[in-house]
């Protein structure tokens, strides 16, 4: 038996892969619904157990998509992190954080410093100061105690994705998925063209 996580409602789910096919395989999840992806073929690397966006992972197993927490940790927020399906990785330094981000690029960068300044933060400045291109390749997301949620003034002059009070780390999974979703279909058009131009 093999267990997967849904991305959509969190719910665990085994699965006999010995009655799965040796191909990709899409199927509903049994109580929400949502898309679900398992390749047999690579089921013998735990990986293999894929579900469509990131999934819940345990730290200690190595594997999946992962959301870089720099500055003070924390462990509501690495616990945030696996709620919407990230690995957390934990960098105290932000110019180590720096060189870890441009080596692994994660679609999440969490920053928690130990103080809020005035904008821009000074302290977050190596990992915050990418260029653009480096940038979009990432969710930036601040946490703290002093700046409302979902600020998007305050985003912008701290240049970030997302502002994320530290009193609303319980609702983390809910304004992620919102932030996320408007993230997406506002650069929907532009990754499109971007996409094309690849080819």
């Amino acid at each position: 038996m093999i267990k997967i996580v849904c991305t959509s409602c969190q719910k665990p789910l085994s699965l006999d892969e010995t009655k799965l096919p040796m191909k990709e395989v899409t199927f509903p999840c049994p109580a929400c619904k949502a898309k679900l992806t398992v390749d047999r073929r690579t089921l013998e690397n735990p990986a293999g157990a894929v579900a469509e966006g990131p999934q819940e992972h345990e730290e200690e197993e190595g594997f999946g998509a992962k959301a870089l927490i720099v500055g003070s940790d924390n462990p509501a927020l690495r616990q945030a992190a696996k709620l919407v399906g990230f690995m957390p990785m934990y960098v105290a330094n932000p110019q180590q954080a720096r060189d870890y981000y441009l080596q692994e690029f994660p679609p999440v960068v969490i920053l928690n410093p130990a103080q809020i300044t005035a904008p821009p933060l000074e302290a977050m400045q190596p990992i915050i100061a990418l260029t653009p291109l480096d940038r979009r390749k990432s969710f930036f997301i601040l946490v703290a105690e002093n700046l409302r949620t979902l600020d998007g003034n305050a985003a912008f002059l701290y240049g970030v994705n997302l502002i994320v009070s530290q009193k609303d780390l319980g609702s983390f999974q809910q304004i992620f998925r919102e932030a996320m979703g408007y993230h997406e279909r506002l650069y929907s058009a532009m990754n499109a063209v971007a996409k094309s131009l690849s080819l």
